[in-house]
């Protein structure tokens, strides 16, 4: 059974307590270009700027550090890249270990990054959601923690914590514009915005290469759906049959755009260029979605959720040379 909007919410505060001090409070910044090209006053959630480079440290480490209060001493993960940085960072905070199951097509930037804190690596398969069907075997194989990169409460509290950072600097927002795989993070970043601020809408981001929520937001459904190579790496793959985070994306979620590989790398080279800072794909499709439809926020508030900034220098230079 899910919980309540507001049971969440609660979970939402107790994790902003519980990993406050491994995670940082990320900037969110007002962007005179973005706001100039749309007439809209835009901010950008700097996720980019977290520790291990994305959002994923928020929900890794607030179930880390949970199943460590319960006595476990060994985690079992599967991801695309950044919840394995994000939960080997957390294990090796809290002196345990992490074997993270990762897809063969993760970037290598990701990989080494994952390994640099000391986690065992295992890949498996072409996308996340293979790898989290290996990684799930595994464990229970062996009798071990799973913890899940989206399908989990105390991750998707994690998550939401970046929600709370937004309404703290800015209460009112009409439209928040977050990426999508799994659905974790704008479960719960959704949640608790929703709760505080309800006229905002909550817009799910996808590239149409890899776009399983959108897909199943669109049929009332979990599907399984064919995938294509993405700039938006993060959030590629199935999506997990039963996951919770449909059932909270159907109640959250205002609006869902697709985005094209090209609008994507566009979008990407564009920031780069105007900003001054990296960010990886899943954070140019929240840009692109937000460029398609930007005429339709005119003289409104609108956040953009960088989710991070980890991208591979063959990927970086593929956006730069367009």
């Amino acid at each position: 059974m899910l919980m309540t909007d507001k049971k969440l919410n609660k979970e939402i505060e107790a994790a902003h307590l519980r990993i406050k001090k491994d995670v940082r409070f990320t900037p969110l910044q007002y962007s005179p270009s973005l706001s100039n090209q749309s007439n809209a006053e835009v901010y950008l959630k700097l996720e980019n700027f977290q520790v291990t480079g994305s959002f994923k440290a928020r929900g890794a480490t607030n179930k880390s550090r949970i199943l460590f209060d319960e006595g476990h001493t060994s985690i079992i993960t599967a991801s695309s890249g950044n919840h394995g940085s994000a939960v080997a960072n957390a294990a090796n905070l809290l002196g345990i270990d992490a074997l993270i199951f990762l897809p063969n097509t993760v970037s290598e930037a990701k990989l080494k990054k994952i390994q640099s804190f000391g986690a065992k690596t295992q890949l498996v398969g072409n996308d996340s959601g293979d790898a989290e069907v290996a990684a799930r075997n595994y464990a229970e194989k062996n009798q071990l923690p799973y913890l899940s990169p989206y399908n989990d409460e105390d991750v998707i509290a994690g998550q939401g914590t970046i929600g709370l950072e937004i309404l703290k600097e800015q209460d009112q927002m009409d439209a928040v514009f977050i990426a999508v795989g799994g659905g974790g993070l704008i479960a719960g970043v959704g949640s608790y915005i929703k709760e505080f601020c309800r006229e905002c809408e909550i817009i799910a981001c996808s590239p149409e290469n890899s776009a399983a929520m959108h897909h199943a937001l669109q049929m009332g459904k979990i599907e399984q759906i064919q995938h294509q190579e993405t700039l938006s790496d993060g959030t590629a793959g199935a999506l997990e049959e039963g996951s919770i985070t449909f059932d909270y994306c159907q109640s959250v979620v205002d609006r869902s755009i697709l985005v094209s590989e090209s609008e994507i790398q566009n979008s990407m080279k564009a920031f780069i260029d105007q900003h001054q800072m990296l960010i990886e794909g899943a954070a140019g499709v929240a840009l692109a979605a937000f460029e398609s439809v930007k005429e339709e926020y005119k003289d409104k508030k609108v956040t953009i959720l960088l989710c991070g900034g980890n991208i591979a220098n063959k990927t970086l230079l593929k956006v730069l040379q367009s």
